[in-house]
């Protein structure tokens, strides 16, 4: 399976390691040629929401990614990916896909110097390692929202249908589980398209 990881600001690089590692086969989007290409799966990695969302806007690249995650492509959204999926920002009017049905709250748990790693648990997957750097989190969400993980008493962990976003850096901490997670997903979604085609 071809994953696509937006690489326009941010911790991409490591998202491509580790689904590399997992034998996902990985190209980066920069450029609007660059969605040509056919892949069954994106990533939105941490970095700096606000910039990543102008930058996507600027390059054009924003409404086909859009209409992409609302036609269901699999996506697993980081940090600042959660913030650009979620449909309400809390004490900010800024939206960036909206395709997310839950209200998140910038740097919930802190400043940079507030950063810190976590042990929880993620439904299905037991406990696993989680990295947090001026992470947001999920202050509520709606029925269609699946909440997978809790740190400190905040949502850190969601899914709703082919949506995965987090609030955590799984990409730092060299455990594949959260990944080989989304890649079953993919394959998941792999699965339904053929069945509707044959």
């Amino acid at each position: 399976m071809r994953i696509a990881v937006l690489a326009l600001q941010g911790a991409f690089i490591e998202h491509e390691k580790m689904l590399a590692s997992l034998g996902a086969e990985c190209f980066e989007i920069r450029a609007l040629s660059d969605l040509n290409r056919p892949f069954d799966g994106l990533v939105l990695p941490g970095g700096e929401s606000t910039v990543q969302g102008r930058l996507l806007k600027d390059l054009g690249l924003f409404e086909p990614l859009k209409a992409k995650i609302e036609a269901g492509l699999p996506v697993l959204a980081t940090c600042a990916g959660m913030i650009l999926l979620s449909e309400k920002l809390s004490g900010d009017q800024t939206v960036w896909f909206g395709t997310l049905p839950c209200t998140v709250k910038r740097n919930a748990y802190g400043r940079q110097l507030a950063s810190f790693h976590s042990e929880d648990e993620f439904k299905g997957l037991g406990r696993v390692p989680m990295t947090f750097i001026r992470a947001p989190a999920v202050q509520s969400v709606k029925p269609e929202c699946q909440v997978l993980a809790v740190t400190r008493g905040i949502i850190s962990a969601v899914r709703c249908e082919n949506q995965l976003a987090l609030a955590f850096h799984p990409e730092l901490d060299g455990d594949p589980r959260v990944h080989r997670y989304f890649l079953g997903m993919v394959q998941k979604a792999q699965n339904g398209a053929l069945k509707m085609a044959s």
